[in-house]
């Protein structure tokens, strides 16, 4: 096990046997102090009844202390059932850990409509709570992986005058990923000493800049959730704007770190495709081009096969929505140019594009010539894997 948790949290797994014999599918990480709480949520509107509960402790609690986390059952679209059964979990956790209920954040994952298994929970929970203190980054993140063909973690220290603060995130996902708010389940956690409220806004504006412009198959879940607990067992008081820029600016490194995983991990993906936006009217007319271009299948599956068809490429920025003049418009990929206002050019380079494009990252640029507006996005190719995982997901 490796010393990556921040300073005054504790981490423990164990096996309920929701889906699968024998694997660790309910994580449980505890301070050993009042957490200020940071979150953000999935903006479907079929919420699960984990992300409601979370959204209400946030709304009415000032601290939380703890973040319960299982896979194999989403309990989502489970109605009032689904909301008595969670509540009834954080019961059965508070009195085995000396917590109150609200005290804990609960995350699900799995598979939509699927209640929790009560009597498994019963089972699991005494297990769960004496492995507090057992399990790494790694071992929380395994607890709560479903496609996932890796645990996605991180951990990122800063040094500040007063002392150094440690940032470690565990996230997964691999499918349903385009998040528009958060990503499928993460957990943020610090041991910095830092209010509420520039807490919730550094991590608002880390989130836009990392999770919130990934997409591997351009589905949200019904279960996005991004949590950020800051305990401030470090003694280490960030509160100056020097000191707080430099937490954000370690808080949008390490999402960024992880989110890239992620789209690394797509369902059966191979590649990533890093496209960028310049010459835009706007920000926002950039981002619609950028997504266009990163939720377009033929897009993807061109990228998957090693295909540089650029015309695809330019065809999902004219549909895009965004407002630019097709005549100005150029085109970069892996590097080669082969769009320059609004006309083909460098025919000749197929071969070397064809090599370029074995490559796991893969760059897309794309410039409107039109105006000061820029965005970047990052997401997977779709090949065949993609289809036999979701095809059979429940089996």
């Amino acid at each position: 096990m490796i010393d990556d948790l921040p300073k005054g949290f504790k981490a423990g797994a164990a096996a309920a046997n929701f889906k699968k014999a024998g694997r660790d599918d309910l994580g449980l990480i505890v301070s050993d102090r009042p957490c200020v709480l940071a979150g953000m949520f999935t903006q479907n509107l079929f919420k699960a009844a984990p992300v409601l509960i979370c959204q209400e402790i946030l709304g009415t609690c000032g601290t939380v202390r703890a973040v319960l986390a299982n896979s194999g059952q989403a309990n989502a679209c489970t109605g009032e059932e689904g909301l008595d059964n969670c509540r009834t979990t954080q019961k059965m956790v508070a009195e085995a850990a000396d917590l109150t209920p609200q005290e804990i954040l609960p995350l699900s994952t799995g598979v939509v409509g699927a209640h929790l298994k009560m009597d498994l929970w019963r089972d699991a929970v005494p297990a769960l709570v004496q492995s507090l203190g057992s399990r790494d980054a790694e071992g929380f993140t395994r607890a709560f992986m479903t496609t996932d063909a890796f645990p996605k973690f991180a951990m990122r220290e800063v040094k500040l005058s007063g002392g150094t603060v440690r940032l470690t995130v565990m996230a997964k996902g691999a499918g349903m990923i385009c998040p528009n708010m958060a990503t499928m389940l993460c957990v943020a956690l610090t041991d910095a000493d830092v209010e509420r409220a520039p807490w919730q806004a550094m991590f608002d504006r880390a989130v836009d800049k990392t999770f919130n412009r990934v997409s591997v198959d351009g589905d949200t879940s019904t279960n996005d959730t991004i949590l950020g607990l800051a305990n401030g067992a470090s003694g280490v008081a960030v509160r100056s704007e020097a000191y707080l820029a430099l937490l954000e600016k370690a808080l949008t490194a390490i999402l960024g770190t992880v989110s890239h995983m992620l789209v690394m991990d797509g369902e059966g993906a191979s590649k990533v495709i890093h496209i960028k936006v310049t010459g835009a009217r706007d920000n926002r007319d950039a981002e619609l081009v950028a997504r266009s271009v990163g939720h377009s299948q033929l897009v993807k599956t061109a990228i998957y096969g090693g295909d540089a068809n650029w015309g695809r490429i330019v065809t999902a920025v004219g549909y895009s929505g965004a407002q630019f003049d097709p005549s100005k418009v150029g085109l970069r990929l892996c590097g080669v140019e082969r769009f320059r206002l609004g006309r083909p050019v460098n025919d000749d380079q197929e071969e070397k594009l064809a090599e370029l494009l074995k490559a796991e990252d893969v760059d897309v640029e794309i410039d409107l010539g039109g105006g000061p507006g820029g965005y970047t996005f990052q997401a997977s190719d779709l090949g065949h894997e993609y289809v036999t995982l979701n095809s059979d997901y429940r089996s």
